[in-house]
């Protein structure tokens, strides 16, 4: 949840977990909150604090929310007593003030787990990690249920994994190869065209022996882009790579750019920073003849309107696929909004790291940890725990 001078910039991810938090509410529960927020490492970071969330989860639920100074210990666990009743919540303070949190420590998770007598996990962007409030806390609980969040992420990226309508178009961009590789690997055996944008793209030009300039390349990862390229040939899947692009020396504002295409060898010592017309008019159509797209990147260097075009058009196109869309990572979550399409998307994913892994074929920690295997999860190999 981005902050802003200590203030809230986006509220996306509290009001996604209203419903669970309210349900509970409805059925004379007592809520018990805990989160995360940033990278404090270990330790208590004013400006990491979740106190503004209290404020603002209070301001959505329409009643007082206590914030509690700390996530374990004795004056924890007072404020936790002292609102024990129905209607009332509790969020504790920020878990990564602890190392243990990110060690899954058994005396902690124990400790979290001592404040309550139920466990949900509604935290789908965690899910990924076996951490204390995630994993290690489950084995305190007879039973380790999924929240409605938890249980609509499960429901669509398993569906566009195991049963897609047809055409299922992907949409990969970003910086870098090394952080999509298993992805690609997973959908070439689902998908029926592949489309690569971002940063990433230019490690593919380059196995293919175009001229590159200074974009940025994994030059470690070149071997493992002509094999990608060949095992999509081999399954009969389109993977397609852009034919122009918009160059420019530098990222500064006011720097000259220009559109070549991706075999012009006169990018000389200018870098890629988006893809061109005629790469957004091609990838245009793919995603519009598709039943089924999951995207999950930008196309360019989009914070900077000079090279936004072209994750723009991708946020516009893929709003308007008649079928299911599934769009993830951050970036892609603010092309969207930008571009004033997020409404449209069948489902926007709350968990970047943990849908990519997830897409990417593996088992989630804070999934295979819950009591009940959500249906047909054991498909994608997130089997939970007997219960």
């Amino acid at each position: 949840m981005p902050l802003k001078g200590g203030a809230i910039a986006d509220d996306t991810r509290i009001r996604a977990s209203l419903p669970t938090v309210e349900y509970a509410l409805a059925h004379g529960a007592a809520a018990v909150v805990a989160s995360h927020l940033g990278r404090p490492k270990g330790r208590p970071s004013p400006q990491l604090s979740l106190a503004p969330v209290a404020a603002r989860l209070g301001e959505l639920l329409a009643r007082p929310v206590a914030f509690a100074p700390d996530c374990v210990g004795e004056e924890t666990r007072r404020v936790v007593d002292a609102h024990a009743a129905p209607g009332r919540v509790v969020l504790l303070e920020n878990l990564r003030f602890h190392p243990e949190e990110e060690q899954n420590d058994p005396g902690f998770s124990g400790a979290l787990a001592s404040l309550a007598t139920r466990y949900v996990d509604d935290a789908f962007g965690a899910a990924h990690r076996a951490h204390a409030s995630v994993e290690g806390i489950t084995h305190y609980f007879a039973q380790a249920a999924a929240g409605f969040l938890m249980e609509q992420e499960l429901k669509y990226l398993d569906h566009v994994l195991r049963s897609p309508e047809r055409p299922f178009v992907a949409v990969l961009g970003g910086a870098k190869v090394s952080d999509k590789i298993e992805v690609i690997e997973n959908l070439l055996g689902k998908v029926d065209a592949l489309l690569v944008g971002g940063a990433m793209a230019y490690t593919f030009l380059k196995a293919r022996g175009l001229p590159v300039g200074r974009s940025l390349i994994e030059d470690d990862k070149l071997e493992t882009a002509r094999t990608i390229m060949a095992d999509a040939a081999a399954r009969g899947v389109r993977l397609e790579l852009p034919i122009d692009h918009v160059v420019a020396p530098a990222l500064q504002d006011g720097a000259a750019s220009a559109v070549l295409a991706v075999g012009d060898a006169s990018i000389g010592d200018r870098m890629g920073l988006d893809i061109g017309p005629a790469t957004i008019a091609a990838y245009g159509a793919a995603i519009a003849a598709a039943r089924t797209v999951v995207w999950n990147g930008p196309m360019g260097v989009f914070e900077n309107p000079l090279f936004a075009a072209g994750t723009t058009a991708v946020a516009r196109e893929v709003a308007a696929v008649h079928g299911t869309t599934v769009v993830g990572g951050g970036d892609s979550i603010a092309a969207l909004k930008k571009a004033g399409v997020a409404d449209r998307i069948t489902h926007v994913s709350t968990g970047g790291g943990a849908s990519l892994e997830l897409l990417g074929g593996r088992t989630l920690p804070g999934v295979a940890a819950l009591t009940d295997r959500p249906e047909g999860a054991g498909e994608t190999g997130q089997a939970g725990r007997a219960g």
